[in-house]
């Protein structure tokens, strides 16, 4: 009578435990790799969620500008030392366009605390109050040598056209006048340090065609409640 031959399981018991070894060996470094590039940024990838508020119907219209402080995270006045004017450089931009923008330079999202439209992609004269404010984060707006302390400490305001070709909307000035003066006045900042991007860096942005006197003048006045 022939003896049954037994076939060994050695060979398949091995290729279980070697895949299981690469497998947790691979489990392992991507946890590794993930836990030390959330301590590169620093924290956790931030909610970058904006908020719009529409431009008022009228040029002396109510503006809901007082919705801009219901933040994620308490605004801490002594921080923001001042404000810094930009222009998108484009005729048109929504925030979500321009957000990923940014991120194909390598920013987590939106670079400016706040984005004024101009009815090409956004609202005319709608603020939208970007992640950066609401969770009282640094800005991304800056360039030139003192980039690193405007970035920090300064707002970064935007307004979507380009300066050098076309004027901003009567509706785009009005609202970034109501939003200056209601920073000026929450956070204790001084007329002179509401800049323009070309005054701190090597930049002709907001562009030539920026009504910087109109601008001021309607801060004046808002500021002595006219």
């Amino acid at each position: 009578m022939s003896t049954p031959t037994r076939t060994s399981s050695a060979p398949t018991d091995i290729r279980g435990r070697r895949t299981q070894i690469v497998w947790g060996a691979l489990l392992g470094s991507m946890t590794l790799v993930g836990g030390l590039l959330l301590l590169l940024e620093g924290a956790p990838a931030p909610n970058m969620n904006g908020i719009a508020l529409a431009a008022p119907v009228a040029a002396a219209g109510a503006s809901p500008i007082e919705a801009i402080y219901r933040t994620r995270a308490d605004v801490e006045s002594a921080r923001w030392d001042g404000i810094v004017i930009h222009h998108t450089g484009s005729p048109y931009g929504s925030p979500e366009q321009i957000s990923a923008r940014h991120i194909e330079r390598g920013l987590h999202g939106l670079g400016y605390h706040f984005l004024i439209g101009n009815g090409n992609g956004a609202g005319d004269g709608e603020l939208h109050v970007g992640y950066r404010w609401l969770d009282q984060l640094p800005g991304a707006h800056a360039t030139g040598p003192q980039e690193s302390e405007l970035n920090r400490r300064w707002i970064g305001v935007c307004l979507v056209g380009d300066g050098e070709r076309r004027s901003f909307s009567a509706s785009q000035v009005r609202r970034l006048a109501q939003l200056t003066a209601s920073l000026q006045a929450r956070l204790g900042i001084p007329a002179d340090r509401i800049v323009l991007h070309r005054e701190v860096s090597e930049t002709t942005s907001p562009g030539r065609l920026f009504p910087e006197a109109e601008f001021r003048d309607a801060l004046r006045r808002l500021g002595s409640g006219e």
